[in-house]
């Protein structure tokens, strides 16, 4: 059975790499100003480990692999990407003593590197949690800035194409309690890329198979974006 699931997926995933290396080097028009630069968010690290799985494992180590990896293949195509931060360990400054304090200095931060950035284009990722066990999936929100709800749509409907086509959910506004995509005015997008408290979807999360898959998909899907949003500009 996963031998056949996993045939299942390779026709859209090779259809999204096949895309990415077709268009890869037309995405950008030559006399683009500012090249966008794809500010990768592993979500939580540090003191906040975020939604943990059955097994204890932190949902923030999750979203560390899953972004290295989209940054491993974003930088393969030559585009730009920073990450918000760069492993689970995270230095606080001594003035921020609570865990609350914290928090709340890292995710300002964050906000502050996002706002440094010229043409900076946010991937937030995170994992579900749910008090039922059953709901699996992924889902895609975004913020309220321009371009935010199109690349959203398209990433969500990617996602649910190559990697859980029996999602229902669609791509949705996300929360104005989220400190960090309230706070952007660039683009920006939050994807929930399934639930660790579904045992066998927190399973695959952790695989470094999927993950690389989750990062192919968020690559292409980013590419294919940008590929739309400059002809739009251009034409």
């Amino acid at each position: 059975m996963p031998a056949k699931h996993s045939a299942s997926r390779a026709a859209p995933l090779l259809f999204l790499i096949c895309a990415v290396i077709i268009g890869a080097w037309t995405v950008l028009p030559a006399d683009a100003a500012a090249p966008p630069v794809l500010v990768v968010d592993p979500g939580h690290g540090g003191l906040d480990g975020g939604a943990t799985a059955a097994d204890g494992s932190p949902e923030s180590a999750i979203n560390l692999a899953i972004a290295r990896r989209v940054r491993l293949l974003a930088q393969l195509f030559g585009l730009q990407v920073r990450m918000t931060r760069e492993g689970e360990e995270l230095d606080y400054p001594p003035e921020a003593e609570s865990v609350h304090a914290k928090k709340v200095w890292d995710q300002k931060r964050r906000v502050a590197l996002i706002a440094r950035t010229e043409g900076a284009m946010l991937l937030s990722i995170h994992q579900n949690k749910y008090p039922d066990a059953r709901p699996r999936g992924c889902q895609v929100l975004y913020a309220g800035t321009a371009d935010s709800a199109a690349w959203a749509e398209l990433t969500h409907a990617n996602l649910v194409a190559a990697l859980c086509p029996e999602n229902r959910r669609v791509a949705a506004p996300i929360s104005g309690d989220i400190y960090l995509m309230r706070e952007i005015d660039c683009p920006g997008i939050l994807v929930e890329c399934g639930f660790l408290s579904n045992p066998q979807e927190a399973a695959r999360l952790k695989s470094p198979d999927y993950q690389l898959e989750l990062a192919v998909v968020l690559t292409a899907s980013y590419l294919q974006f940008l590929s739309t949003r400059f002809q739009g500009d251009t034409g």
